[in-house]
């Protein structure tokens, strides 16, 4: 069950393709989770990826990249993938989740996929427009003037009663697999990574600032990804500003609780992924993600002790 809605990339549709390492491309397209847009009435928090001029972003990136591989390396990205499965799937097997899809009630419409793409906040529209462009016969193709209409809505019109099977179609080619993989990659894990790096954080941030983004999407408002990071930082120092790393993320989780713990529906406001998993990594000071790993979401428990 996904607990928290995304409703962050709603009347702001922004194509995958073109994407260099700290977002942008033509005109003003660009990666959301890098360049999220902006609506009337949000806090402005600030996205510090997107900031300063192509030249300071450029020596930005630069120096991220002499890092260490935290995250991204193969093994911690594995972990990564399977804590967050626990969280949206309730199972280690995020690989399985390719084809799956449901309606599950929460105002997002259709979720599906690894990483719960939704047909109410766009991360689902840009993935089939961005797939369609080079497999333009794929099953979904048909689907995308009603992806396109019920963008930002709960509504399935259009798309039932046949778009569950087309997807479970189309996730049976490893093209699509792999598009799925592009996507959650470009959406949320790589400027999640890139941004924790930048804010002095190790693989527990990164993969904390990877969740968030995931749980409740890169938007600039008190309820997204830059909104959470705004207020942690008005508790508490970034190890990248000579704070205390355990201290901010901290900070961080209790900052996420609180936008979980304000939405309208009750299933929505479970925070076990924070309080019986992310908390208790940070608790034992496992700061590198190191196996054995052992938590709970939901009350249900799990382990990892070797990828």
């Amino acid at each position: 069950m996904k607990p928290v809605t995304r409703l962050f990339l709603i009347g702001a549709p922004v194509l995958v393709a073109a994407v260099v390492l700290f977002g942008g491309g033509d005109g003003d397209s660009g990666v959301l989770a890098d360049h999220p847009p902006e609506f009337p009435g949000q806090s402005g928090a600030p996205n510090p990826l997107a900031s300063g001029d192509a030249e300071e972003r450029e020596e930005l990136a630069e120096d991220i990249e002499k890092l260490p591989a935290g995250l991204a390396a193969p093994a911690q990205k594995e972990i990564a993938a399977r804590l967050v499965a626990s969280a949206e799937n309730s199972t280690l097997d995020w690989r399985g989740q390719y084809g799956a899809i449901e309606d599950l009630g929460d105002g997002n419409g259709y979720t599906a996929g690894i990483i719960g793409f939704c047909s109410g906040t766009n991360d689902m529209l840009q993935l089939v427009e961005s797939y369609t462009k080079s497999h333009p016969d794929n099953p979904l193709a048909s689907y995308l003037p009603a992806l396109r209409a019920v963008d930002g809505s709960d509504s399935r019109e259009g798309l039932d009663p046949g778009f569950r099977d087309a997807w479970a179609e189309a996730a049976k080619s490893p093209d699509f697999r792999a598009a799925q993989d592009r996507t959650r990659d470009t959406l949320y894990f790589d400027p999640a990574v890139r941004l924790a790096k930048m804010d002095g954080l190790g693989t527990l941030g990164q993969f904390v600032y990877y969740d968030a983004m995931v749980l409740h999407g890169p938007g600039l408002d008190a309820q997204g990804f830059y909104g959470i990071r705004q207020a942690a930082m008005k508790k508490a120092r970034t190890a990248a500003e000579g704070g205390d790393e355990k201290a901010y993320l901290g900070a961080f989780l209790d900052a996420s609780k609180v936008v979980i713990r304000t939405k309208p529906i009750a299933a929505q406001r479970d925070s076990s992924r924070i309080d019986t998993a992310q908390r208790v990594f940070l608790r034992e000071g496992n700061m590198d993600l190191r196996l054995p790993l052992r938590w709970q979401v939901y009350g249900e428990a799990f382990r990892i002790d070797a990828v």
